[in-house]
């Protein structure tokens, strides 16, 4: 048995028009039903609005309006971030090389220093071993595991066009940036206050004389070695590549900015030079700080310097920064 019944009727200049079908099918006992009804409003030939509700037994029900769909919850920049920086961990970890320079040269680096320190006349400068290695482990692992670490990874993304597709989401420039530095960073600040434990314990070390000068530069360093790390990436054609266009900083960092030889054992004219270096000022509110040896005009100078290289590096990032691989 089968039936069908159709009704319509229309307005004109603002019209409505309906429809309802029903059947219904029995075979050996069974029965089948589906019910749609459909309503919509017209006016000057236009149609605005509409709502489609389908009912199936033993189906689903859903709504959808305007052709959308039903939304999701709303999702936040943090959220967004998160989400990124949890996948970034998981291809973090596939690096076993990349994985090795951030999490453990940062570890081996200071008893290098410790030797090199031993043949220096630091009494006369003001400083002691202590003062000495435990900036300049800080200052190594923003170097390892934030910047040379960040430069591959951004590098890697963007010949794998992931910031490309990335682009083509919710998801804004600075977030993905942002997002994809977080386990890097996080890495950096574990680092720091494990071998700052480490270094107040086997060193003797006291807690910092002015930590007002230590956190700031710390942060300033922080940001600065991933903004350095997006300029870097610009500039290197594959991941093979990064690890030689991070040598220049590196080294200029290293050997320049205080981290084996201090500023303060340097000659005058060298030191004046190397205060210049991008590195220098954070080394010297991080060892200022934590001697208490820094003046209030050292300080403020210090972070002026610092804040004019991390505003450099943020307009080179928007200037220069490819977000498509390099051909």
């Amino acid at each position: 048995m089968s039936g069908g019944a159709t009704e319509g009727a229309r307005e004109n200049g603002g019209g409505v028009s309906g429809r309802t079908a029903t059947g219904t099918q029995g075979d050996g006992g069974g029965v089948s039903g589906r019910t749609a009804t459909r309503t919509g409003t017209e006016k000057g030939g236009g149609m605005s609005g509409g709502t489609t509700t389908g009912t199936r037994r033993g189906g689903t029900a859903g709504t959808r309006r305007d052709g959308t769909g039903t939304r999701g919850p709303a999702t936040t920049p943090a959220g967004r971030m998160a989400a990124l920086a949890r996948a970034e961990v998981t291809l973090l970890g596939r690096s076993k090389g990349t994985l090795f320079a951030a999490m453990f040269v940062p570890l081996i680096m200071p008893f290098s220093v410790r030797s090199a320190a031993d043949g220096m006349d630091l009494e006369k400068a003001g400083l002691s071993i202590g003062t000495v290695v435990l900036p300049a482990a800080l200052g190594v692992s923003l170097l390892f595991a934030v910047y040379t670490t960040l430069s591959g990874v951004y590098t890697a993304r963007r010949e794998e066009l992931v910031l490309k597709r990335l682009r083509t989401g919710e998801l804004r420039d600075l977030e993905i940036l942002s997002g994809s530095a977080l386990p890097a960073v996080t890495t950096g600040l574990v680092q720091s206050v494990v071998l700052a434990a480490g270094c107040s314990a086997l060193l003797g070390v006291e807690a910092p004389a002015a930590l007002y000068y230590v956190i700031p530069g710390f942060l300033l360093g922080v940001v600065m070695c991933v903004a350095f790390a997006a300029v870097t990436s610009s500039f290197s054609r594959n991941t093979e590549s990064a690890q030689v266009t991070t040598m220049p900083f590196m080294l200029l960092s290293l050997m320049g900015s205080g981290l084996f030889i201090p500023l303060e054992v340097m000659p005058d004219r060298l030191a004046s030079v190397c205060e210049l270096l991008p590195l220098s000022p954070v080394m010297s509110l991080l060892r200022g700080g934590w001697s208490g040896s820094l003046s209030a005009g050292e300080g403020l100078t210090a972070l002026v310097t610092a804040l004019a290289w991390t505003a450099i590096a943020v307009f080179a990032v928007r200037r220069w920064f490819r977000w498509e691989p390099r051909r």
